[in-house]
């Protein structure tokens, strides 16, 4: 079964694992605005679990917008769960504000003892510095892109590191987009460092993820072929999940060996472990025959194909 609500759209999600229930938090709107393209600014944050990525127990909703005048009143979006040292749950998200009219995304972070009731810290924690990133420029492309964070511990124990969907201020608008990156010592403070790809064709790389599946250290992020430049719409004229091997889980990543997974409407999917050893992928139907869907697939198996994955 996948995760449908008859009442309200699902998009992005993210998990998490307690030890004994996979958590997913996503993206909900209600289906009363008619026109999904409505449902952006109109987002919170759902919450569901399940013992096998297929059967979903409905929980209450994780974070909905704040009341004005706030840095995210206006929609809550993407972002990712970690749990603390002292553990504690931290839920790394998009905000948007009115003020801004939803154009500029910044990250803030809420915490939960328990996976389900979330407390809001101050915030924002981090946004675009405009020494690496782009900021508000309409001429250039539709919005200020700083979201989406993927958070992670530093693989060698150096604290934690955010990667997040960004776009660097020169070179064709349309394909702009770079992995941003920030680091912090302890998940409360954090510093905006510079980004950890260069411009490779896509206009926005779309909740960034990295893995380790299989041995192989593989960076996901989604972009459909209308957000990306010229040249590199030519080379990838459908699919909208991308996958591309590194160094390891910081990098470096050669983005001319990008690849899309082969399926015509799975969209800001992320690779969930299921049981040891045993990767899906879990995203969102977009558009099929040119309606937006709305609802969790099924969990797609993943399988390591020489320096790269695909889908079984």
């Amino acid at each position: 079964m996948s995760l449908r609500l008859p009442d309200h759209w699902v998009w992005d999600s993210w998990p998490a694992f307690d030890g004994n229930h996979h958590h997913l938090f996503f993206l909900r709107a209600s289906r009363a605005l008619h026109d999904p393209d409505r449902r952006h600014l109109r987002a919170s944050v759902g919450h569901a679990r399940s013992t096998d990525l297929r059967t979903w127990e409905l929980l209450p909703d994780a974070l909905v917008p704040a009341d004005p005048p706030a840095w995210d009143d206006q929609a809550t979006w993407t972002g990712s769960v970690v749990q603390a040292p002292d553990g504690t749950w931290r839920m790394f998200y998009t905000g948007v504000d009115r003020e801004g009219r939803g154009l500029v995304q910044r990250v803030g972070v809420a915490v939960s003892e328990d996976l389900i009731t979330w407390h809001r810290r101050p915030g924002p924690v981090t946004e675009a510095d405009p020494r690496w990133y782009e900021k508000l420029d309409l001429e250039a492309w539709i919005d200020e892109a700083w979201r989406d964070p993927w958070v992670l511990a530093d693989p060698d124990g150096d604290g934690w590191h955010m990667l997040v969907t960004a776009r660097v201020p020169d070179g064709d608008p349309d394909g702009r987009s770079v992995i941003g990156h920030a680091r912090s010592a302890d998940l409360e403070t954090w510093q905006v460092q510079p980004p950890l790809t260069t411009p490779a064709g896509f206009g926005q790389m779309e909740v960034p993820q990295v893995a380790v599946v299989d041995g192989l250290p593989v960076l996901v992020f989604c972009c459909w072929p209308d957000r990306m430049s010229e040249e590199r719409r030519a080379s990838a004229p459908s699919g909208g999940m991308w996958v591309v091997p590194g160094a390891s889980l910081l990098g470096p990543w050669d983005l001319t060996r990008a690849t899309t997974f082969d399926h015509p409407s799975l969209y800001a999917a992320r690779l969930v472990e299921r049981t040891p050893g045993d990767w899906v992928l879990l995203g969102f139907r977009d558009k099929e025959d040119g309606a937006f869907v709305g609802e969790i697939a099924d969990p797609l198996p993943v399988v390591r194909d020489g320096d790269t994955l695909r889908l079984a």
